[in-house]
């Protein structure tokens, strides 16, 4: 089985989007499915406005036809409302081919935050972008609640994993003063950092990530500690030294990096909104407050031990096989089969074949 997924997030971008789509796609591949990718690596891109960080692709209709047609998918999954999401969708639809899509990023409130656009219309051009869709992907059930009550329809559950074996408790002394309080993502408005940064904590304030607002925040908070970037084993060190994870967003729709940091042995402090109260609930492994700096202490008596048992329960395998399941949902096997033969005449016309046996 063939699976294409076309977004707009990819690398060098490190984000919650890009780490769970790597992710499942090397966990599909144990059970049989070969996961492609459709992004901006294929084009030339421009630096999105306000976040020079971010790269939109400049793709052409007619190349992403050709790029849909050589790779010969059996399903199409479209993974970001973005150039390559947009006009993936065009293709679909004007060939009459199902598709899938998923909700990462609760742009209204991203969007909202940076220029003045009203989140209502930003709300509508989402319902129309998903609207032809098979299947929306919703990474928690209140997630999935708030899009069918915005009118979005077929929404399913397709919920996140953790490298429990990249990320968990080691002996790690990074030689910041003590308690660490830490915090990983992107360093952009919509993270509520300053939340975060305001709040008076003992020990140090550790943040990892970059993104536009560093700078600033960086020259407003001198007494925190901005470690950058981190990738691989470098950042599962970091998150083993914390002594707490605080997570201040109030936008996410599921945070990634909550699983990372349970998965480490580290306690979660977090707003009690949308994404702490899905990955977390009510399990003893962290401290969701409205007074943030209440839920920081309070966190600092959770039990690592719980925190990494929890994590454990979270799996990519199990994370793919949802994904594989959503994409493959039943569909009317004419239009499967109508799709199949249109790419397969495409294909024998650009080689100079005959195509009677299509």
């Amino acid at each position: 089985m063939k699976i294409l997924i076309a977004t707009d997030a990819w690398h060098p971008q490190v984000n919650g989007v890009v780490r769970t789509l790597n992710m499942m796609a090397d966990s599909a591949k144990a059970m049989g499915v070969d996961v492609t990718f459709l992004t901006p690596q294929s084009f030339k891109t421009i630096s999105l406005p306000s976040y020079a960080d971010i790269q939109l692709a400049l793709p052409w209709p007619w190349t992403i036809a050709e790029m849909i047609e050589q790779a010969a998918p059996d399903y199409i999954h479209i993974a970001t409302e973005g150039p390559i999401g947009i006009l993936v969708r065009r293709y679909c639809r004007k060939n009459n081919v199902p598709f899938t899509t998923s909700f990462h990023t609760r742009f209204p409130e991203y969007i909202s935050a940076r220029f003045p656009i009203p989140e209502s219309w930003i709300w509508a051009v989402l319902r129309y972008f998903h609207g032809a869709s098979d299947a929306v992907m919703a990474a928690t059930p209140a997630l999935a609640d708030e899009l069918r009550g915005r009118g979005f329809n077929n929404v399913v559950l397709w919920s996140r994993g953790v490298d429990a074996r990249l990320f968990h408790p080691q002996d790690v002394d990074l030689g910041f003063k003590r308690p660490v309080f830490l915090s990983v993502g992107r360093v952009a408005v919509e993270k509520n950092l300053e939340a975060f940064l305001d709040l008076e904590l003992p020990g140090t304030k550790v943040i990892v990530g970059d993104g536009p607002a560093r700078a600033e925040l960086e020259r407003k908070y001198p007494g925190a500690i901005f470690l950058g970037t981190m990738q691989g084993e470098q950042l599962a060190q970091v998150y083993a030294s914390a002594d707490v994870f605080v997570f201040p967003s109030k936008t996410d729709t599921f945070g990634l990096v909550l699983l990372e940091a349970l998965a480490s042995g580290v306690p979660v402090a977090a707003y009690p909104v949308s994404g702490p109260l899905d990955v977390i609930g009510d399990a003893p492994v962290g401290v969701l407050n409205h007074d943030l700096q209440s839920a920081c202490l309070a966190a600092l008596h959770v039990s690592r031990d719980a925190c990494r048992e929890f994590a454990l329960g979270q799996s990519w395998d199990a994370c793919a096989r949802v994904f594989v399941e959503n994409v493959t949902r039943e569909r009317p096997p004419q239009i499967k089969r109508r799709w199949r033969q249109r790419l397969v005449r495409r294909l024998r016309l650009a080689r100079g074949q005959s195509v009677t046996a299509a």
